[in-house]
């Protein structure tokens, strides 16, 4: 059977993040586009419900950081959980974040792309903050759990965001070019404001990202089957788990927050990414 991966196919921390879980569900996900019906998490209207709060707290934080006075969008956040995560972030994260990035250049929901492999590499950033001779990534987490910085730093975004930043520093910092060492990544998790994961950036850390992505693109690209994950565990947080006779129960959302992180939550729009030119 011929591998169908569209080419160029544009590749995320979430569809690398999916390969990496189960390779039949990237097929199934992003190949055959093939839309299952399963329930990922249960309850289902619960997880709906945050999910919802979480793109609205996303809204929120781009427009507190392009400048709108905070009480007068301290009102929208009336949700159940979102109330709790505006008042942590207004009082906790922005009053430290807008003193010590004052006079830095902030680009909000930011998307970039990359050639990478006869493909493409893409993400969408919450925030990036250009300041003197650095370059931060902050990315906003809603999970009910606070992660292990260990179990955050093997994840695909992990990777692929610093990755990315580095590649185009230049493109972002004016002609400038800076060292992977320049650039940070850091997760603030909304119901945790005094216990970000901040992960530092290394020349060896871009080196191995490269190698290692440009590998993971070349092996996806070139294979012609996709086998089903064998750590049966992460079939609970799937849509296609009936579909592979995985099982019919969904698992609790409380225990797959992070397993259960859309594609769809990304909504990349390509027509305005930023081309990185090399």
């Amino acid at each position: 059977m011929p591998n169908l991966l569209a080419v160029p196919f544009s590749f995320s921390q979430s569809s690398l993040q999916d390969y990496s879980d189960c390779q039949r569900r990237f097929e199934l996900r992003h190949i055959q586009q093939l839309h299952w019906p399963a329930e990922e998490t249960a309850p289902a209207l619960e997880n709906e419900k945050r999910q919802q709060e979480g793109q609205f707290f996303h809204r929120l934080a781009q427009q507190a950081l392009i400048g709108l006075p905070l009480d007068k969008l301290s009102p929208l956040a009336s949700g159940e959980h979102l109330s709790r995560w505006w008042l942590n972030f207004s009082q906790a994260f922005f009053p430290i974040t807008e003193k010590s990035l004052s006079g830095a250049r902030l680009l909000m929901e930011t998307s970039l792309s990359m050639p990478l492999g006869g493909h493409r590499l893409v993400a969408k950033f919450d925030l990036l903050a250009i300041h003197g001779n650095k370059i931060t990534i902050y990315d906003w987490k809603t999970y009910h759990k606070r992660p292990k910085n260990e179990w955050m730093k093997v994840r695909l975004q992990t990777r692929v965001y610093p990755f990315l930043v580095a590649s185009a520093a230049a493109h972002l910092n004016g002609g400038q070019p800076l060292a992977p060492e320049q650039v940070e990544m850091v997760y603030w998790y909304t119901d945790f404001p005094a216990e970000p994961a901040i992960f530092a950036y290394t020349k060896s850390q871009f080196e191995r990202d490269q190698a290692d992505l440009a590998t993971l693109v070349e092996r996806i690209s070139n294979q012609q089957e996709f086998p089903l994950t064998r750590d049966e565990q992460k079939c609970a947080f799937c849509a296609y788990r009936s579909y592979c006779s995985r099982g019919q129960q969904a698992g609790h959302w409380q225990d797959a927050e992070v397993e259960a992180e859309a594609e769809n939550a990304i909504e990349i729009n390509f027509e305005q990414i930023n081309e990185i030119e090399f």
